[in-house]
């Protein structure tokens, strides 16, 4: 079965790993501080804070943005759960508006609409990695007092009228399963250019530990004192992973590129297929193609799917509008309450898409496709 995503390891990334086994550290030591620096000037910012997955560096975001009991946070419900569940779990009120149906990200217009004297923070996600609008998004936050969070879990190596995804929000996060544009096995980062924002994310990721004696409490306790202030978790990537990391980032422009050459060739390959929609960009964005989201008829969307994996190939939808899942259901989100994002996600199968594809595989699933929709 051809996957739709899959991670690209050469043996550069086993010797980096390999160098870090054998390394004094594990976990705590230089290798994370070489990769927060390479991420942070990857995203055009001066902090990086690298956590244990793109789900934590979420939370981590959250709690960095202040987010309590009684706040709001304006999100899309066409992202992965972990988008709206990080914030629920601080306390945060979940408010879903709709979706631009040419690209599925959170419509500019609909999330100012939702928007109340109780929202703290709004938060895009660059879906199949084609940017938000960073501009109307960082207008709205500036205009309404509020925070602008960007979770480019699929858009590291995309840009915005050049500029780089990171350096677009007052807060971004960034995923590296597997799947993504790279990867640490599991991981993620949290980008800020503001000093204040990053040394909350910093604190709750490590605990909430307090060992700068200038800040403490009690800083007479002796050499070994540490104090918790606020409560925090432990988020930390290790020094293995970090590795692995700052490795698959010099490999990213290489990653982008191919995935650019898939994109093409689908979008050569199935652009006459009647009542097929291809997934578009807007001027000025350079999207890293993380998903491919073909949209098809949506009564045919289950056959044309299971006839995809007869043919071997492994197709996936993205994504399950967020508020349909019983977790929300049960604090009383109904369906039908974005019907933008509810008519793409009926629609939407993602075709394999990741920089391992051969010309062959790719004809492979081109010719699938067509015979899946011809029926």
């Amino acid at each position: 079965m051809l996957p739709y995503g899959r991670q690209s390891i050469d043996e550069s990334d086993v010797a980096a790993v390999t160098a870090a086994l054998h390394s004094d550290w594990l976990t705590t030591g230089p290798e994370v501080d070489r990769f927060e620096a390479a991420i942070a000037e990857r995203a055009g910012v001066e902090h990086a804070v690298s956590v244990t997955s793109g789900t934590s560096a979420l939370h981590v975001a959250y709690a960095a943005a202040g987010i309590e009991p009684g706040d709001e946070i304006v999100t899309t419900p066409l992202t992965f759960v972990a988008t709206a569940a990080t914030a629920a779990l601080l306390g945060a009120k979940v408010v879903f508006a709709d979706v631009d149906p040419a690209t599925g990200n959170l419509d500019p217009a609909a999330a100012e609409a939702a928007v109340t004297d109780r929202t703290k923070v709004v938060s895009g996600v660059d879906f199949a990695g084609v940017p938000v609008d960073g501009a109307a998004f960082r207008d709205l936050a500036e205009r309404k007092g509020i925070l602008f969070l960007e979770d480019a879990a699929h858009s590291i190596g995309s840009t915005q009228d050049g500029r780089p995804v990171g350096s677009l929000a007052d807060l971004t996060t960034f995923s590296f399963f597997p799947t993504k544009n790279l990867t640490t096995a599991e991981g993620g980062a949290v980008v800020t250019a503001d000093a204040d924002l990053a040394a909350r994310a910093r604190s709750f990721k490590n605990h909430g530990l307090v060992r700068d004696k200038a800040q403490q409490r009690y800083p007479e306790e002796g050499p070994w004192h540490q104090e918790v202030h606020a409560f925090g978790l432990n988020y930390r990537l290790p020094d293995v992973l970090s590795a692995l990391g700052t490795n698959q980032l010099a490999r990213l422009d290489a990653f982008v590129a191919r995935r650019a050459e898939v994109k093409a060739a689908y979008d050569e390959a199935l652009a006459d297929l009647e009542g097929v929609q291809l997934p578009a960009a807007p001027e000025g964005a350079a999207p890293a193609w993380h998903l491919y989201p073909l949209r098809v008829p949506a009564e045919r969307r289950r056959e044309i799917f299971e006839s995809l994996r007869a043919q071997g190939i492994g197709v996936q939808v993205n994504y399950i509008p967020a508020y349909w899942h019983p977790v929300f259901e049960d604090l009383g989100y109904q369906r039908g309450m974005c019907p933008v994002a509810e008519d793409y996600y009926s629609r939407e199968i993602s075709l394999p898409m990741f920089p391992g594809l051969t010309d062959e595989n790719v004809e492979q699933v081109i010719t699938a496709v067509r015979t899946a929709v011809a029926g």
